[in-house]
């Protein structure tokens, strides 16, 4: 049957080329040197026209002389593209080639079928002067300055072309009809086929690729075409505009590449993504599917599964396709290999052309099967990118509605996890969805081609088959486990890291870095657990992987023998090739249940969350604002935060206000107030009752909520620029001065989360924001408590009661003063209104807002009388002294919390910006990067002993195929030398010697790479956590996280494998050349110049590659860092009504991050269609050598199996460079992480020739000798020769106006930031030559922002676990906490949520006291700490504070004048220097005096209280 199939096949490619015969008879006849005679004349007449032109320039002396001259005066270079220099190469190797034609026939006149000497001698003369002249032309070019090849040579470069391909096919066909051999001058014309194609592409582009420079340096865009003009057009997407073509062939790109190999890729240079494929269409189209399935389903949590389904299914049905018909061609080969050795071994009988036919279908096959495949991994490929931009968004989405029990319960670590890690598997599977089409189709044509050749002995292969495929499933189980362990893990990991790099400022002051390192660690080592567990299992799988073939093979004929089937050498090598194939889909179908499974995983965590509870939409109920005169309107209120809490947090609200009302609402820490704005905003869960709001609100949170971005964009806030209004909000906000001394005025870049402002700024940057808004309620929590008492003043009056006097505001307030000027007071208490009315109503009653407001007074009197004491006191000033400040605000010349303001020389010097784009490498990556990893385990001693096994099992592989092959009779007539039983016995000898060899490979490979990832990650969280302060305020969390999750996953999982795989294919592809070598070498003649031009296609692509893999890596940051900003503004972005806005900027991040990330996976599929195309050459041009080879000179059994091997070799040819290209992808994600890891590094944290004695501080003497601080060599001073001791055992309050230097002076206490010059001395002890441990764990501060860890009560209080509960319990009650913790039910192991967001900012404050009360330092230092507390609070936190320290030494930052009147010494600062410092009386008996301007302004601020009172 097969016989007459080839008789058929036969005939039919004969009948196909008889027109080829006729033409060849016909040349004949005419005349026997007619080829040689027609390439002559052709030649000649190209020669005659290039040299044309060059007679009449000699002619015309006088044009060259000009040109001469032009050329002296104005000098080009030209720069060299790569079409010019490609054409150089390729014109001089065919001049190499005919030269060597030429040559052989001086030597041999037999070579050529022309019987004239002169015509063949002048066939290959003329080619060679041709050639010559060529290069002469081409080598003028760039002094000619030609932008495009002259026409006569891209002429003649097409014309040599099908002139070359032409005479081959002729000659060669010749040659076989004669049943002569190819000779060496044949195969110089296979070898011009090469160049001249090259030089076919070139004359098609017509482009010289070469840019010319005059002596000014301009380079002319010569080789585009472009002008400036053009390249500011808009970004297009040549993917969209491809033709048929450009699609199959991925040219579309080309463009990019020519960019790319010329310069950096820069972000601008990258065309957009396709319509399409773009974020915004992809986030529509998904939201239309869930809105399709929530109708369908009649649910209000829609199932993302069958959304998902929807999104997907039209182009995931086209990529089926593709991935069918791929499956399909790649089986061709194995179907045809007996065929083919049955030709070989009667090749007498069957004729030549049968041959060629077979050689043409393998090459078909293979060709149907490069596109089809190319086309379904880069169709994949491109679905997951939308469906990961509409997740994306989906998820952004409904992080800004979360409810605020959904928001606690998902931490920001998690929700970017969903983001960076979930998402990522999710379209991890959409790659992996094609092989589940593929599997079947792959078994069932495996089983028929062994059916076909091996009868029933398929069916002990399909059993095999199953066997080990159903060994995969339980391993496949357990993986899922490991990975959902894995995640868990990962989620512990990275929120702990998240709340770490967040808290980073108090970790350091408290000298916990220590603990927290461990922390991190432990976490670390849980994941590694998993990690190996997982690792050693996919190493199993591996072993399952490479000895499937072998236990298949031994299995199905070892039944071919029982059965009595003849095993010959075509149906072993056919059986052979088949399994070699089964290894895909039994390999794929584990890695294919593990995708499923993880991504299972992922899907139910991402669909939990996406239906979680979102906030109430319909609990404020929006009125317009003609139907009512009240603004705001709460009828019997019942709120709570958590609403399966029996306590409401609100309960029994009755509130009206009237438009154009201010409404002050103050009252204890933890009573309600900031709870009652949010029960207006909509924010907290409304359990009865109703509330109405008539107009646009605009809300300032208590804790400043600022953007990355210039401090412009944070206050216009999505509105459009007006100048006028904007200068009115800027002046009313007090920031006219602020703007003023930055270089870039209010341009300035601001740090993330605002970390270059002080408080105070970032409070009146959010004031300016709600200002700007122009809405008609404004609600305020507790704007005044983090500015000065001058500043707070002026925005009262500028801002509440100036440019806000017609507007509704309900403003929380810890500062009685303000209160007497609203028109209705709120007093909370208990979740409740207690009292409402004015401040004369409410002084009547006497209730508890007689509380406050008496505390208030205790305080002022206390400043009223140290004020009466001095001798001064007679005249309390003028508002107009009060207004012409000795310090005023212009004095700000710096700011707090690390760089307490942005230098005017650094912002010059940067643009304006702190937080400098991420830091990018460029270029290649460097040696010293690959050779960091390689020998970072050991020095790299398991590498050798890896690549040892790889090779050894290669070797035995090839050793047992090739003894089935030699030792099989070629066909079922021959009988076998060896005895089949013995031959069956050695091959599985063999094959189990290679697979073991695998086993011993993967765990190694497995080991090193583990150990190899743990090494890095410790180095780059030691390195991380010991930089200094400055590195995180100019350093964005995201960019930390981003390398310690995703990043640190590539080297868990994929960097060892990968650069393995590099190694590995190697060895491979050079096992398959030996083999295809030993039968023909002729192979190598092809082979040589193919690797070749596959190397210069690496070194092509990898330029734009690795830049497109670091763009896209540098732009997955943003997207987290937007997310993780967005999370903490839910609040404000819902108040402003700006979730739209916010919505639009995520899909641009993404967009961002899809366009290098889309071209990054374009490229790679344009690299393997070129290197596929390469490698098919390459085989076929085996078969034609194999085929065309004469009779006896190879045993057919080793030519096929050399077929068996060229089979693959497309494949393998193409994974070297893959790996190659992927491997360097990958260790992007090394360099970014080995940045991280030599960071410059803090003072060491212990010196052990240098501690202090155990005691130390014993007194508390706190000397400054010429103290000089500045925060970089280039920028000024900020702290200039501070000299003064602080006693031991006293108070000293430190005051000053914003920007003094207050700050920066407790930062040098604790050397958050180190001296320039001078010294810090305490108790003989100079701080700068001991640990920074051993001084900052002897020192207590209370900090301006409180700050609280995920976890407990106790752990929060007593991190390093050094007290006893009775000793937490005492802190607690002395701090005023210890009620409320004794009311929860887990008491100690009360919860805290991420940033202790279920605390309010009072109570958290509160904490921060409790530690340092339970810490019992000889220094305690108070940075502005009870300015989030009302007053009766503050007048607590003092009271204990005297009390618990009044024999160690206390340092007050403070902008409540009466928290420090009472000190024993006061330390006025200004400009960075000491203005004052003696005792406050001293200091009040000079009128002139700093301090007595800043106590009358206080007392001028209170006078409206005092007259009140008097009244009252």
């Amino acid at each position: 049957m097969v016989l007459q199939d080839q008789d058929v096949s036969t005939s039919f490619f004969s009948t196909n080329l008889k027109f080829l015969q006729y033409q060849v008879t016909w040349m004949q006849l005419i005349s026997p040197c007619f080829w040689e005679e027609v390439c002559i004349i052709l030649q000649l007449g190209f020669v005659g026209i290039i040299l044309l032109p060059f007679v009449q320039r000699i002619v015309s002396k006088t044009s060259r002389n000009i040109v001469a001259q032009a050329s002296k005066d104005y000098p080009i270079v030209a720069k060299v593209g790569l079409s010019y220099r490609a054409s150089i190469v390729c014109s001089s190797l065919m001049l190499c080639i005919h030269v060597l034609k030429l040559l052989m026939l001086l030597y041999s006149m037999n070579d050529t079928s022309c019987n004239s000497k002169l015509e063949a001698y002048s066939s290959e003369i003329v080619p060679v002067i041709s050639w010559a002249v060529t290069i002469i032309v081409v080598c003028l070019v760039p002094k000619r300055k030609h932008i495009r090849f002259l026409w006569i040579l891209r002429t003649w470069w097409a014309f040599s072309f099908f002139l070359s391909i032409s005479s081959t096919i002729l000659d060669t066909y010749l040659k076989t009809e004669e049943h002569g051999y190819l000779k060496m001058i044949d195969y110089a014309n296979f070898i011009s086929l090469l160049p001249s194609f090259i030089l076919l592409v070139i004359s098609i582009r017509g482009k010289t690729g070469l840019i010319f420079i005059d002596s000014h340096n301009i380079a002319e865009p010569l080789l585009s075409g472009k002008t400036d003009k053009d390249s500011n057009k808009k970004r297009g997407s040549p993917y969209g505009k491809a033709t048929l073509l450009q699609l199959i062939t991925f040219s579309w790109l080309n463009q990019l590449f020519s960019v790319g190999i010329k310069k950096t890729l820069e972000e601008d240079d990258i065309p957009d993504v396709d319509v399409r494929d773009s974020a915004e269409f992809s986030s529509f189209a998904f939201d239309q599917n869930l809105k399709q399935v929530r109708e369908k389903d009649s649910s209000t949590n829609p199932s993302i599964y069958k959304a998902i389904f929807l999104f997907i299914r039209k182009k995931a049905a086209i990529n089926a396709m593709f991935a069918v018909i791929s499956a399909g061609a790649s089986y061709v080969g194995p179907y045809l290999i007996d065929d083919f050795v049955n030709f070989l071994a009667e090749k007498k009988t069957r004729g030549i052309k049968s041959g060629y036919f077979l050689a043409l279908a393998f090459l078909g096959a293979k060709m149907v099967e490069t596109i089809a495949q190319r086309q379904w991994i880069f169709g994949a490929r491109q679905l997951g990118l939308r469906l990961r931009a509409s997740l994306i968004s989906c998820i952004y989405k409904k992080g800004l509605v979360l409810s605020s029990p959904s928001r606690q319960s998902h931490t920001s670590g998690e929700i970017i996890n969903y983001m960076s890690v979930d998402i990522q598997r999710i379209t991890d599977f959409i790659w992996y969805l094609n092989i589940i089409w593929m599997l079947p189709i792959q078994i069932s044509l495996a089983i028929y081609i062994l059916h076909t050749s091996l009868g029933l002995g398929s069916l002990a292969a399909l059993a095999a088959t199953l066997i080990v495929m159903s060994c995969n499933i339980p391993i496949t189980r357990i993986q899922k486990r490991y990975q959902s362990k894995i995640m868990d893990a990962k989620d512990g990991r990275m929120k702990a890291t998240s709340e770490v790099l967040r808290n980073m400022k108090t970790i350091k002051l408290q000298a916990w870095d220590s603990q927290f390192l461990h922390k991190l660690e432990t976490l670390r080592k849980v994941e590694y657990k998993w990690l190996w567990k997982s690792l050693r299992l996919a190493a199993t799988s591996a072993f399952i992987f490479w000895g499937s073939p072998t236990f298949i093979s031994v299995v199905t004929f070892g039944a071919c023998m029982l059965m009595g089937i003849q095993l010959t050498a075509g149906r072993v090598l056919s059986a052979l090739a088949t399994f070699r194939m089964l290894q895909d889909p039994i390999f794929n179908l584990p890695d294919l249940l593990s995708v499923i499974a993880q991504a299972k995983v992922s899907a139910d965590r991402v669909a939990s969350y996406l239906q979680e509870e979102e906030i109430q939409q319909e609990a404020v109920e929006h009125v317009s604002r003609d139907q009512t005169s009240f603004d705001v309107e709460v009828d019997n209120g019942k709120f709570s935060w958590d609403p399966e809490s029996t306590n409401p947090t609100l309960n029994g609200v009755q509130l009206r206000v009237k438009r154009g009302m201010k409404v002050a609402i103050c009252g204890t820490v933890g009573s309600g107030k900031s709870s009652l704005l949010s029960c207006i905003l909509g924010e907290i869960e409304k359990l009865s009752g109703t509330v109405k709001v008539s107009g646009t609100k605009a809300y300032v949170p208590q804790s400043p909520w600022i953007l990355t971005g210039n401090i412009r964009e944070n206050i216009l806030f999505g509105n459009p620029y007006d100048n006028n209004k904007y200068d009115r909000t800027v002046k009313a906000c007090a920031l006219t001065k602020d703007f003023e001394l930055f270089a870039c005025g209010d341009l300035t870049e601001i740090g993330e989360r605002g970390i270059n402002m002080s408080g105070g700024q970032k409070q009146r940057i959010q004031i300016a924001r709600a200002v700007y808004q122009d809405a008609d309620i404004y609600l305020l929590d507790d704007p005044f408590s983090a500015v000065d008492a001058h500043t707070g003043t002026q925005l009262f009056e500028d801002c509440l009661m100036g440019i806000l006097k017609d507007k509704t505001v309900l403003y929380v307030t810890h500062q009685v003063e303000f209160l007497p000027a609203a028109d209705i007071i709120l007093v909370m208490q208990n979740g409740r209104i207690a009292q409402a009315g004015t401040f004369d109503e409410l002084l009547k009653q006497n209730i508890g807002f007689g509380n406050l407001v008496g505390a208030h007074k205790r305080a002022l009197e206390s400043v009223v009388t140290v004020e009466n004491s001095s001798k001064t006191c007679q005249d309390l000033g003028s508002d107009g002294e009060s207004d012409t400040d000795l310090t005023s605000n212009a004095q700000q010349l710096q700011q707090k919390h690390g760089l307490d303001r942005l230098h005017p020389q650094e912002i010059t010097e940067n643009g304006g910006k702190l937080v400098q784009d991420e830091e990018r490498e460029k270029g290649s990556i460097g040696k010293e990067v690959y050779w960091s990893y390689i020998t970072t385990v050991k020095g790299g001693f398991l590498i050798p002993i890896i690549l040892l096994a790889q090779s050894s099992f290669q070797v035995l592989q090839i050793a047992s195929n090739y003894w089935m092959a030699w030792a099989s009779p070629p066909t079922s007539e021959t009988e076998p030398t060896l005895g089949m039983k013995f031959v069956l016995l050695v091959y599985s000898l063999l094959a189990v010697g290679s697979s073991l060899c695998v086993l011993v490979r993967a765990m190694l490979v497995a080991v090193t790479g583990l150990w190899t990832a743990q090494t890095l990650f410790i180095n780059m969280l030691h390195s991380v956590l010991r930089a200094p302060m400055a590195f995180f305020d100019s350093t964005p969390a995201g960019r930390i996280l981003n390398r310690a999750s995703t990043d640190q996953s590539v080297l868990d999982l994929e960097m060892a494998s990968r650069l393995g795989w590099c190694a590995f294919s190697i060895i491979q592809i050079l096992g398959t050349i030996a083999v295809m070598s030993q039968v023909a070498w002729e192979v190598f003649v092809i082979f040589i110049p193919v690797t070749a031009i596959c190397l210069w296609y690496q070194q092509y692509y990898i330029p734009t590659a690795r830049e497109l893999a670091r763009l896209a890596g540098i732009q997955r940051a943003p997207i987290l860092h937007h997310f993780a900003e967005s999370l903490a503004g839910a609040a404000t972005i819902r108040a402003f009504d700006q979730e739209n806005r916010f919505i639009n900027a995520n899909l641009g991040l993404i967009d961002n991050h899809s366009r290098p990330w889309f071209h990054n996976v374009s490229a790679m599929e344009w690299l393997s269609f070129r290197l596929n195309l390469l490698s098919n050459f390459v085989f076929a041009f085996s078969l034609v050598v194999l085929v065309s080879l004469p009779d006896g000179i190879i045993n057919p059994s080793i030519a096929g199996l050399a077929v068996t091997y060229g089979i693959n070799l497309n494949v393998l040819q193409a994974s070297v460079i893959w790996n190659i290209c992927n491997a360097e992808n990958k260790m992007i994600s090394v360099e970014r992480i080995l940045q991280y890891s030599n960071l410059a590094s803090e003072s060491a944290l212990e010196i052990e020739e240098c501690r202090p004695h155990n005691n130390w501080p014993e007194v508390g003497t706190i000397c400054f000798r010429n103290l000089e601080i500045r925060y970089a060599e280039h920028l000024p001073s900020v702290l200039k020769n501070i000299s003064c001791t602080f006693p031991g055992r006293k108070k000293i309050g430190v005051v000053g106006r914003t920007g003094s230097g207050k700050s920066t002076l407790i930062q040098a206490i604790f050397r958050i930031v180190e001296p320039r010059e001078g010294s810090i001395i305490i108790d003989n002890v100079d701080i700068c030559k001991i640990g920074l441990h051993d001084l900052r764990s002897r020192l207590s501060i209370i900090p301006q922002d409180p700050t609280m860890f995920e976890g407990t009560v106790r752990g929060n209080l007593d991190p390093l676990v050094q007290y006893s509960d009775n000793e937490v319990w005492e802190a607690l009650d002395k701090c005023q906490l210890g009620e409320i913790v004794r009311a929860k039910e887990e008491k100690l192991d009360a919860t805290v949520i991420e940033n202790g967001e279920n605390w309010s900012v009072g109570q958290r404050q509160l904490f921060c006291l409790g530690r340092a009360l339970l810490k019992k330092s000889s220094i305690l230092v108070l940075d502005e700490a009870t300015a989030s507390v009302d007053s009766a609070t503050d007048g607590v936190i003092q009271k204990i504070i005297d009390q618990e320290f009044k024999d160690r030494t206390v340092v007050t930052i403070a902008h409540r004048i009466h928290t420090v009147i009472d000190s024993d010494l006061i330390l006025v600062l200004s400009d960075g220097r000491v203005a004052e410092f003696e005792s406050p009386a001293k200091l009040l008996e000079r009128e002139d005096s700093l301090f007595s301007k800043l106590i009358r302004e206080y007392s001028m601020r209170s006078k409206t209280f005092q007259q009140l009172r008097k009244s009252a």
